[in-house]
């Protein structure tokens, strides 16, 4: 279990889909709770990540592509909130997000930590400056993001739809976006999600999701008409690294 990381204080990790027991289209360190994978493949999936953070719990969210932010101080108590983003500043309480070409984003600031799931929508939402207000409200002070794995402008094609939804928020933001054959661009998520983290100190992980076999990729089981897949977990718990 080799996961990428960035330059935050905080022990975190943007896990591959190795280094699990899951089998088959979820080969191995699936850890959606939401597919058809086994239970306890996902659940003994997720202990490997929390051993490997040091954490006592790994908490997550039912993410639904919006804007909502959720403080974690522990496993909920009954069920799980829907939002793309978590906040928390309790020790020892790791929290993640999956993906699968999304954009996973970990922050950090003093005594405070986040972790955002980052789709176009999501993204077009405002869910990462909503994590950074709530994360400011918690501990003032500066933050540090690191954007994980996600398809990269190269790989992302995109029509119309997204194109237009984009520049309503900002003209500007046509610099995100190269034409490409007729009717279609290729969208730089990665570096939109940058331009909306402004006032953050961010770093970009080159890596892209749909060409890499380490990660799992919704758009290349789309282009393949393949079935199943799982997703990665990206994951920072509040413990300094070593």
């Amino acid at each position: 279990m080799t996961p990428l990381t960035g330059p935050l204080p905080f022990r975190h990790g943007f896990f591959t889909r190795t280094g699990g027991i899951s089998t088959g289209p979820y080969d191995s360190l699936n850890c959606s709770t939401s597919g058809t994978d086994d239970p306890a493949n996902v659940a003994e999936n997720r202990h490997r990540v929390r051993q490997h953070l040091g954490a006592k719990t790994l908490v997550g969210v039912h993410q639904v592509h919006g804007a909502a932010v959720a403080y974690a101080t522990g496993p909920w108590p009954g069920q799980t909130p829907q939002a793309d983003a978590l906040v928390t500043t309790a020790p020892g309480v790791a929290i993640g997000v999956i993906t699968a070409d999304c954009t996973p984003v970990l922050l950090a600031g003093p005594g405070v930590i986040g972790a955002v799931h980052a789709g176009w929508r999501g993204a077009l939402a405002g869910v990462l400056e909503a994590t950074v207000r709530a994360m400011q409200a918690l501990s003032p002070g500066p933050i540090a993001a690191v954007i994980g794995p996600c398809i990269r402008q190269p790989s992302y094609e995109v029509t119309a739809d997204l194109r237009n939804a984009i520049l309503a928020h900002d003209p500007a933001h046509t610099r995100f976006l190269i034409g490409g054959r007729p009717g279609h661009w290729h969208f730089d998520l990665a570096g939109y999600c940058a331009a909306r983290l402004a006032g953050t100190a961010t770093t970009i992980l080159d890596a892209d999701t749909l060409p890499d076999p380490r990660f799992w990729s919704h758009r290349r089981r789309t282009l393949a008409n393949a079935g199943p897949i799982g997703h990665q977990i990206s994951a920072i718990v509040l413990e300094r690294a070593p």
